[in-house]
């Protein structure tokens, strides 16, 4: 694979802050474009986040119903949490939101790699970890966070996907990783 960085990329000029809220800071940004000219980026920053496959040992995923305000739904998702900080330890933080928002803790912790939502717009970066050889304990999710868990065949999960009836991204992402290094492909 061709390195095509130094051709495409775009320098930082200035930047403007927009918004910054608890969860969301807005800025825009000037660039210069390789070609010399300057453009406008609008970036939402964030910390980063993590999102877990809590995997049995029959096979069996720990997956998570989530009312989600922007979609004005309840979605199906893998437990998955911000960081506290952009320098916080990505496997501390999974195994934090593993134990807070299902109870369990693992014992043995994979890193699938990242997964980059919307790289037009948004700085987020959600490295995705399977959770194996899992212990039940007390869930403690936050004040204003409410799950129902349910467990289920990562086989179905990923028959679902393939489906439309999973739609969160990263939870696609995820179980199909975990499916094709489950099946021995290689990581």
């Amino acid at each position: 694979m061709k390195d095509h960085t130094p051709e495409l990329l775009e320098s930082f000029v200035s930047r403007e802050e927009i918004f910054n809220g608890v969860i969301v800071h807005l800025v825009r940004d000037t660039v210069t474009l390789p070609n010399g000219k300057h453009a406008t980026r609008e970036t939402i920053l964030h910390n980063g986040a993590v999102a877990i496959v809590p995997l049995f040992e029959d096979g069996t995923v720990l997956m998570e119903y989530q009312y989600r305000y922007p979609l004005s739904r309840v979605i199906y998702e893998i437990p998955a949490g911000k960081l506290d900080s952009p320098a916080e330890d990505t496997r501390a933080a999974a195994l934090r939101e593993l134990r807070e928002e299902t109870g369990y803790t693992a014992r043995r912790l994979t890193s699938l790699g990242y997964y980059i939502p919307s790289p037009a717009i948004l700085g987020e970066r959600i490295e995705m970890f399977l959770a194996e050889e899992l212990e039940r304990g007390e869930a403690s999710p936050d004040d204003d966070e409410f799950l129902c868990l349910e467990r289920r065949p990562l086989s179905e999960l990923c028959e679902e996907i393939l489906s439309g009836r999973i739609e969160d991204g990263k939870t696609q992402a995820a179980l199909l990783k975990t499916l094709l290094l489950k099946r021995g492909f290689p990581q």
